[in-house]
């Protein structure tokens, strides 16, 4: 099947868009998944609703939308550096037009790599912004549990709100006390997950968005391209399989990139020892923490970026500035 040929800008473009569109559109479920995988002992929040209606009573509505202008700021390298990378690999392993499996996995798994580059500062600082809240949420709960206090008792002060964290504040600290290292911890746990993820995503995706078009006219005039609506639920029905099929290794990505814990909240030495101690304490389930939150996060995200992508925002873009 002959593809439409589009330059690398416009891939750029295409992926940058559709990334700030997406991000905007389900950044407060992100939250609500950050927060609720990094629970341990305490538990904060029952579930994702219960998560965002105590986020918007305590923190008001933007409280759901904090750590969003990181994401906002480095999903547009990120997207544009993914869908691009798929698709320069996808043309480089295809022959006469034909792209067999193994050359589908395989582009995935290149796109997932490359992104790492950014996606590990990007979700490093995200996370931190994400569960401040969760941790000044768990406060009050985790030293209400001791003997009740003396009526006639001189009450101690009570301690002092920390400042929350700003993402200038957490990548000077982290550059500062770890060197350029410290923004990318977790990095193997972030390509552990994000590999997997386009492995499946973009072969899932491609033979979805494929259907019904062979079928539309002889051998020269097939469809170059699936209509939005097609491209849309293609991207919506990959993105939440493969979400769900990589939840546990973002569960363990989510918990060591964690750099505050609560009381009594572990913290790990690495990926071998995060997953120990995750099956240890907490069982099997603790790994699928978050897995709805996931898939509601992701199935939109890709149907809009795919949505975008796919009607050609860039080269509108650029055939507006020539």
């Amino acid at each position: 099947m002959a593809e439409k040929k589009v330059s690398l800008t416009a891939k750029l473009i295409n992926g940058g868009v559709a990334g700030l569109v997406g991000v905007t559109c389900v950044f407060p479920i992100d939250l609500a998944k950050t927060r609720l995988q990094n629970q341990q002992g305490v538990q904060v929040y029952k579930g994702m609703l219960d998560c965002l209606t105590k986020t918007v009573r305590s923190e008001g509505y933007f409280g759901c939308y904090r750590g969003a202008a990181v994401n906002l700021t480095l999903v547009t390298p990120e997207k544009a550096i993914k869908l691009a990378a798929n698709d320069v690999f996808r043309q480089k392993l295809s022959k006469d037009g034909h792209l067999p499996l193994w050359g589908e996995v395989l582009a995935g798994c290149g796109a997932g790599t490359c992104q790492v580059v950014v996606t590990t500062p990007m979700e490093m600082l995200k996370i931190q912004l994400q569960d401040a809240g969760r941790l000044a949420a768990q406060r009050p709960v985790s030293t209400a549990t001791g003997p009740a206090p003396s009526l006639v008792a001189t009450q101690p002060p009570a301690r002092p709100t920390p400042p929350r964290p700003s993402a200038t504040g957490i990548t000077a600290e982290l550059l500062r006390t770890r060197g350029l290292a410290g923004l990318y911890r977790g990095a193997g746990a972030t390509l552990m997950r994000d590999v997997p993820f386009s492995m499946i995503y973009f072969p899932l995706f491609a033979n979805l968005n494929a259907l019904g078009r062979e079928r539309t006219g002889g051998q020269g005039d097939m469809q170059a391209q699936a209509p939005f609506w097609q491209s849309f639920v293609a991207g919506c029905t990959a993105g939440s399989i493969a979400a769900v099929a990589v939840t546990p290794l973002d569960v363990i990505k989510t918990r060591l990139q964690t750099l505050q814990k609560g009381e009594g909240e572990d913290t790990y030495r690495g990926i071998v020892d995060c997953t120990r101690r995750i099956l240890r304490r907490e069982g099997p389930a603790a790994f699928l923490k978050g897995a709805t939150c996931r898939a509601l996060v992701i199935a939109p995200l890709f149907g809009i970026a795919q949505g975008v992508y796919f009607l050609g925002v860039g080269e509108m873009v650029l055939s507006f500035l020539e």
